[in-house]
């Protein structure tokens, strides 16, 4: 497994890493839950994502890797849902960070990031203050943001973050173009979230959901040839070898879908005239096309 800089962190991330929104699932069983981590770690992935959000994520994480703490780089948001404390302020910062540090059965976290908040919230007395805070109390070594457009704009020139995690896959490639080249002038780690752009090729008609719909739409537009690759590796390789990318982060239940993009990325970069197609096509069809949160 390919491991890379997180930008000037100090931290070394493997070129995949795993989401771990689906390890919260209720449908999980512990036992899945912890042979799945346990195996995250055993293929050579070293960094896992989760958040509040996820359900129980953060716990079974706790659970299920207190042993191997010193085996991955472990990400998580905050900013949101602690109890009795408005949602968004320095408070609910400081109490979130030692709510998943407990969940998390850990001294410290790698990454913490703000999850999708807007520039007014960035822009608020002590939110920012109490991750910097945070960070200098050793509970976080990177204080990181997760997000688009704006709000990512202001993180990336702030000098607030060390790290931010935002949208790069086939269908969403307009950070291409200017966070990742200014996040690299700064020295700041990128990490993609949806590299896979949410798989819209498995539905054959328009799918409900709003993210993936907007994914489908693209992917219509955009009229790809694959070139005889599966969509799942180009998407995947696509995301994995942009320039400026440390890691993407994909998230699965099940242990072979796991070995499977392992397999994909050992492939290396997509040959450069497909890059060159791909980013064509977005080129020219992009009606707008901003990045999904």
């Amino acid at each position: 497994m390919i491991r890379r800089p997180l930008g000037s962190t100090g931290l070394q991330v493997s070129v995949l890493g795993f989401g771990a929104g689906p390890v919260g699932d209720p449908g999980l069983s512990e036992a899945e839950a912890e042979a799945l981590l346990n195996g995250v770690l055993d293929a050579g992935i070293n960094l896992l994502d989760t958040a509040p959000s996820y359900g129980q994520s953060e716990e079974r994480i706790g659970r299920a890797l207190q042993g191997r703490r010193r085996d991955f780089v472990l990400s998580t948001k905050c900013g949101y849902g602690v109890p009795g404390v408005e949602d968004w302020t320095g408070p609910c910062i400081t109490q979130g960070i030692d709510l998943a540090l407990r969940r998390l059965r850990t001294d410290y976290l790698d990454l913490v990031h703000f999850h999708s908040c807007p520039v007014e919230v960035l822009e608020r007395p002590g939110v920012v203050d109490a991750l910097r805070q945070a960070v200098a109390q050793g509970k976080v070594r990177v204080a990181a943001y997760s997000g688009e457009r704006g709000p990512l704009s202001w993180a990336l020139n702030s000098g607030a973050f060390g790290s931010v995690q935002t949208s790069v896959n086939v269908f969403d490639q307009r950070v291409l173009d200017w966070a990742l080249p200014l996040a690299a002038d700064k020295g700041i780690g990128v990490i993609a979230k949806r590299p896979l752009g949410n798989a819209p090729w498995r539905y054959s008609e328009r799918p409900e959901a709003p993210d993936v719909a907007t994914y489908w739409d693209r992917m219509r537009t955009m009229g790809l040839d694959t070139g005889g690759l599966d969509w799942s590796e180009l998407a995947l390789r696509f995301a994995a070898f942009v320039p400026g990318v440390a890691s993407c982060i994909v998230g699965t239940t099940r242990l072979e879908n796991l070995q499977r993009n392992v397999r994909a990325l050992e492939q290396g970069p997509l040959p450069a005239d497909l890059v060159d197609r791909i980013r064509g096509a977005f080129r020219r069809n992009d009606q707008g096309w901003d990045g999904l949160i």
